[in-house]
Order: C-alpha cells, then structure tokens, then sequence
C-alpha cells in the first residue's frame, strides 16, 4: 500500500464513535489522493505501507478541521458604536428602527472598494483559521441589490481562492430591507430574479433567509424558498432567534440544510427539524453579545436527537467573533454542551449544516483528510482554556498549511 503522507504518534478524536470523541490513542492516520485511506492503532499500521511523506505527531491531538458553519465573513465598517448604545439600553430592534443596524453596514460595504473588502476579510479570515478552521461558510446579505450582493459573494469566492481554506457560500438577500424604499413583497420578488443570475456564475451553495418579526415573514421567505428549490438550490434559515415566528418549522418543511440561532423554538419546531434531518445551529456569540436570556431549546434537542452544530456567526452588529475556541466554551457554558457535543458541532454536524456530512467532519476512511493538530493532552482543553492558541497544524486535503 503506498499513500502520499503518513502521519504517526498522534491521538485522533474521529467523531465516529456515536456518543464521545471518538478516541483513537497512539494511533496513524494515512493520506491518499487528499482523502483518508487509513487511520487506526499506530501499532495496526499495514505491513509494507510506504508513504511519500511521514509526519511526526509528537503525541498531539488529531481532529477533523474545524467548520464554521455559519459566519457573514465579507462587510465593511464599524458597528462599536450600537455596543455602546445596548449597554446605555437600546434594544436591537430599536437600533435597527433608527437606521442601523444591518442597513449601517450595508451603506458601509457599498461604499467599500473590492480590494479594502478583500483586505477586511482576509483579517478575519486569518484568525479563523489560526484557530484550525478548514471550512468556513461565508453569506453574503450586506449589499441587498444584485451589484453589490454579487460583488460580496465574489469577494467570498476570491477568499477560497487565496486562503487555504474551503469556502462554502450562502446567499442571504433575504437579510434585510435595502436602504432604498421597498416593500417587502417586491423585495422578495427581485430576489427570485436573482437567483438565477448568480448561479449561473456559480457564486451560491445555499440560499438563506433572515425570519423574524422585524425582517422577513414565514409566507415571505417561503416564496423565496419556492424560488430556489426550483433551481436545485439548498435551504438555510435564520430562525427563531427574537421571537417564535414558527421557523424551525418552516425550515423543516422546506427540508433545510440548517434552521440557525432557535432561541425561541417551540419543542414541535424542534421535533419538526428530527423528522426533516434539519441540523440545528447554535450561535453563542450573537446570544452573549445581545445579552439574551431566553437560552435555546438545547434539551428538546438532544431529546428528539436533533444535530447541534456551533458556529462564531462571526457579523459586524451581534457577533463580531473570530474565535471558534471561545465559541466551544460558550456553548458549554452558556448551552450547558459538554465538551464534545460542542466540539461535535463544529466538525462533523457543522459538515451536516454545509451538506458535507458525507466528505469531511470526521476521520473516516474515504472523507476529505482536512485535520487541525492541537498541542493539548485531551480534547476537552479546547473548550476549556480561554484565549489560548493551542492549533500546531492545520492539513488541507492532506497538505499541511500556514494559517
């Protein structure tokens, strides 16, 4: 048996085991043709296996890269300014009534050349990966008119491009009312046109939609769901995070990749999401940064044994994060996840989230080998320790990489 790469003296957390890490301790891992072609006890390696490369371990920690599943990556400008107005008391909602909010940043980034987009992006980009980030989904939704959205979902797609990283894009114009007067009924129907424009330039993974009381409505945002089923395209939903509008429900109906955020879900929203396979998002930073205090419905979701994925949301107004880590801790200690469910949602159900289950999130034989090596005696660590650094190693379709 000959692969490309070899790496020994590593303990691997492959996320295959159901329930736990997974844990494979002094243990290989194989690579060919960029996927897995074995991983096991290092003393089960295959006689006369022979590798082009062999990499040391040093007894480190081996696990799927992480997938943040869920970011809005690509903006221009500051929203530091509504942080000070919460602490003084303004709601979001009221915020958002006065002109900013989502419209604040997408005066901003339509303002924005490409090149300072790129150059903003990049920043944060960088600091994901630094955290081992393989795959990152990026939405667009801060341009709401089809230049400036397609210009965002380029910028998305030139990132992939000159980052080691795989991008997974989102179309959010369903993110909000442009700043130029609209009705919403209208706006939906410019968004149906379209969509086909930009798949046509292959710049969608995934169509998104922003449902609540204060931007879009159920009969709303299935319109637009409508729209892209004809055209093949997968479903997202931000649901539920203000109020219940039923959208757990309705991304179930609409068999959803992910329905997103969920604070106010009703346990039949979250039973709908079991019987649709809809992978459940949690995102911690967005309920710390708006000091919510209705917690998501972690309980009936491990009940109905939805799969719960974590994500930073990282987003200039409610989740302006770039630490997946601190998102791990976050949803231990605010969610109540234990180390691995958090850990498993951002490796192999954050895959879910992405439609990727099948090619990467865990280390099975045949998947993507995309791995992060963390210097840290257990996994545990990585939700426990705030603010470290413990990434060594970020592999790519089994190349090691520079964050």
């Amino acid at each position: 048996m000959h692969v490309d790469a070899l790496w020994t003296r590593v303990n691997l957390a492959t996320f295959e085991a159901g329930d736990g890490y997974g844990t494979i301790a002094d243990a290989a891992i194989a690579v060919r043709d960029g996927r897995i072609a074995w991983r096991g006890p290092r003393a089960a390696l295959p006689r006369g296996l022979k590798a082009t490369r062999r990499y040391d371990g040093n007894g480190c920690w081996l696990t799927p890269g992480l997938i943040d599943c869920h970011t809005h990556l690509v903006w221009a400008g500051s929203r530091a300014h509504e942080f000070e107005q919460r602490l003084q008391g303004a709601s979001y909602a009221a915020i958002a009534a006065a002109g900013g909010g989502i419209r604040a940043t997408v005066q901003a980034t339509r303002a924005a050349s490409e090149a300072q987009l790129l150059a903003q992006s990049a920043r944060r980009l960088r600091q994901l990966l630094a955290e081992g980030v393989t795959t990152v989904e990026i939405k667009s939704g801060y341009g709401l008119d089809l230049a400036s959205e397609t210009r965002l979902l380029q910028v998305a797609r030139r990132l992939g491009e000159r980052h080691p990283v795989h991008v997974v894009t989102s179309f959010l114009g369903a993110h909000a009312l442009p700043p130029e007067p609209a009705d919403a009924d209208a706006y939906i129907d410019a968004l149906c046109a379209m969509l086909p424009q930009l798949q046509a330039q292959q710049l969608i993974d995934a169509v998104d939609a922003y449902g609540e009381s204060l931007a879009f409505s159920p009969p709303q945002v299935a319109r637009l769901f409508d729209a892209a089923q004809r055209l093949g395209l997968p479903l997202k939903l931000h649901a539920d995070q203000l109020s219940d509008q039923g959208g757990a429900a309705l991304a179930a109906r609409y068999h959803a990749l992910s329905a997103d955020h969920l604070e106010y879900s009703s346990e039949d929203g979250v039973r709908a999401l079991a019987a649709a396979g809809t992978v459940a998002v949690l995102l911690p930073g967005a309920y710390y940064f708006l000091r919510e205090t209705h917690l998501p419905p972690v309980a009936w979701l491990r009940r109905h044994r939805v799969p719960i994925a974590i994500a930073t949301d990282c987003n200039p107004g409610t989740s302006p994060c770039t630490s997946p880590l601190l998102m791990l801790n976050m949803a231990c200690t605010l969610f109540g996840l234990t180390p691995a469910e958090a850990l498993a949602g951002m490796t192999c159900h954050a895959a879910q989230a992405l439609g990727l289950g099948d090619d990467r999130g865990r280390l099975a034989v045949g998947l993507r080998a995309d791995f992060a090596l963390w210097a840290v005696d257990h996994p545990v660590e990585l939700a426990y320790a705030l603010g470290g650094r413990p990434c060594v190693g970020r592999m790519v379709d089994g190349l090691p990489v520079d964050a």
